[in-house]
């Protein structure tokens, strides 16, 4: 493995590195974020820890990607902060805590980060985490997190618009908030929006949207959108 030196990572410009990680294998940068991450550069930090949590251009170690994020987490760095709430929610390297791991995505909300935002707001929806359950603060954040763009909670948004929760039921808006999500790529996103044209009757449309979820849904969702689409009225599409 190529080794770099102190000066090879600070002549890197983040222009070179985004080049980098999009032209090449991962396992062609991989030694050039650890010797950056090494070197203590926050950034390079938080990007080695997820490498080694998915397993991408390294071993897969998910106990060294969370040291790496708990590292430039300590350095105010806040998606290294909103990691480590990841890794604590879902149990990578560390067995699960969601007390923990709600501290850890409020920390990241309240720096402004829109994934810690999202997070946090699905503990406050579900009381997790030794969170008292607060529906209103939870959409809050979740439409704090959507006027930044961030599509996860755009789509989220909509559900709430769409049940009527907290908020006036207003289907224009609930379908608004799912064309914005499905158009940023997002499988939730597809399913409600192919699902909402498919009660107003537009069938060439929806086939369109819905065909994608597949692509990058979980298994545990296709399961849930055929019962949505059966609950509607409409036969299972997905093999679950």
């Amino acid at each position: 493995m190529k080794t770099y030196t102190a000066a090879d990572v600070a002549a890197t410009t983040p222009e070179q590195l985004a080049r980098l990680r999009e032209s090449g294998p991962p396992e062609d940068y991989a030694a050039w974020i650890r010797a950056a991450a090494e070197l203590g550069l926050v950034e390079a930090q938080t990007i080695y820890g997820q490498m080694l949590l998915d397993g991408v251009g390294v071993e897969r170690q998910p106990e060294e990607g969370l040291a790496w994020f708990r590292r430039a987490a300590n350095a105010d760095h806040l998606m290294a902060v909103n990691m480590v709430g990841r890794c604590y929610e879902n149990g990578w390297g560390v067995p699960a805590d969601d007390t923990v791991a709600a501290y850890w995505f409020r920390l990241a909300a309240d720096g402004g980060l829109d994934w810690g935002m999202y997070n946090y707001a699905h503990m406050l929806r579900n009381g997790r985490g030794g969170v008292t359950q607060n529906l209103a603060a939870a959409l809050a954040l979740y439409q704090q997190a959507a006027h930044t763009g961030h599509v996860k909670s755009i789509g989220v948004v909509g559900r709430f618009y769409e049940a009527g929760d907290i908020v006036p039921q207003d289907m224009d808006r609930a379908f608004d908030c799912y064309q914005r999500c499905a158009e940023g790529g997002d499988f939730r996103g597809m399913f409600h929006l192919g699902r909402l044209l498919l009660l107003r009757g537009k069938k060439e449309e929806a086939v369109q949207w819905l065909v994608r979820v597949p692509e990058t849904s979980t298994p545990a969702f296709l399961k849930e959108a055929n019962g949505m689409l059966q609950e509607c009225g409409f036969p299972a599409l997905y093999e679950a």
